[in-house]
């Protein structure tokens, strides 16, 4: 009976999850996926560590649904046009989640070294970083507007889960290879498995992935990026990556409705050293729909228009007595 009582006292040490396999023998990490969550890439104000408090995250969240609640809120069709710093956009409809937890720890960022939960910058790259927001108003031409706007890329190049702008990821397998189709723009990641990298000279939009299985994970070297796409937009900032950086990605499943994702960037042209992240995915049923960009995007005219009458109301006023 003794026994039978310590036993019962003792936690239940959890049996290892193992994921399913695929016909192949792999991992099996297919499917549709979600990583909605107010856990950004850098670390807030606000947050004294890694692991938030339970009060650091209610703060925190009930700010945010704040936020969201006015962004939602009826907007009175007679009322005059807000101030330029008082306009809020959100391209959501349903509420969103809080910070995201992972291994059951509350994470006030996705950047989990450095310490501080912040981008490693050299001096000349965070200079660059900020003048890229400031680019943003460079309205000369189409060829200046990012790529995002222009319908080309989602940000996403290279990276799977905190520099693209859309929650979900759909993940097919095959024998070779594992790819990944993200919401946004529809890119599509082919990650070729077990295979050389291609010539430096080749310098795809997203680089070029390769992949290899340790145990359950999936690990993916990205290399040979393109030096034109040289940004990820990433909850307020540009993310610097150049053409020599490497990336390297894991996925593993840790639950039969939960996909751990990390990666590591070394990219010295950009920051002092490598820096590492991770984020949650979960199961979802939510299908992901056609992504029709340029087929309705009338902003990009409307933009430009905008830029020449800026520039015309600037001349007059330069022309003013």
């Amino acid at each position: 009976m003794a026994i039978a009582v310590l036993a019962l006292a003792l936690p239940a040490q959890a049996e290892t999850y193992r994921a399913p396999r695929t016909a192949y023998g792999q991992p099996d990490l297919q499917g549709q996926w979600d990583n909605d969550s107010m856990t950004i890439l850098q670390r807030p104000k606000g947050f004294a560590a890694l692991v938030a408090t339970p009060y650091e995250a209610a703060a925190y969240e009930k700010k945010r649904y704040g936020r969201y609640e006015k962004v939602i809120a009826p907007v009175d069709p007679n009322a005059p046009a807000p101030e330029l710093d008082d306009v809020q956009d959100d391209d959501r409809f349903e509420k969103p989640n809080g910070l995201a937890r992972v291994r059951g720890e509350i994470r006030s960022s996705q950047i989990v070294d450095p310490a501080d939960g912040r981008l490693p910058f050299t001096p000349q790259s965070r200079a660059a970083a900020e003048k890229a927001l400031k680019d943003e108003e460079v309205y000369d031409d189409p060829e200046s507007r990012p790529f995002d706007e222009r319908c080309l890329l989602g940000g996403g190049g290279g990276v799977a889960a905190p520099i693209t702008n859309r929650d979900h990821l759909l993940i097919v397998q095959t024998r070779d290879a594992v790819v990944l189709s993200g919401e946004q723009n529809h890119e599509v990641r082919i990650i070729r498995l077990n295979v050389p990298h291609l010539p430096a000279v080749i310098r795809p939009w997203m680089g070029d992935s390769v992949g290899r299985w340790e145990g359950d994970t999936l690990v993916v070297e990205t290399t040979n990026l393109n030096p034109k796409d040289r940004w990820r937009w990433n909850a307020g900032d540009w993310i610097p990556l150049s053409s020599g950086a490497r990336i390297i990605e894991r996925f593993t499943r840790t639950a039969p409705g939960e996909l751990i994702y990390s990666f590591v960037v070394e990219d010295a042209a950009n920051y002092t050293r490598p820096w590492r992240a991770e984020h949650p995915y979960r199961a979802t049923s939510v299908r992901t729909f056609e992504y029709a960009c340029h087929e309705g995007n009338y902003a990009l005219t409307n933009i430009l228009a905008g830029g020449r009458a800026a520039e015309r109301e600037a001349a007059s006023a330069k022309a003013a007595p």
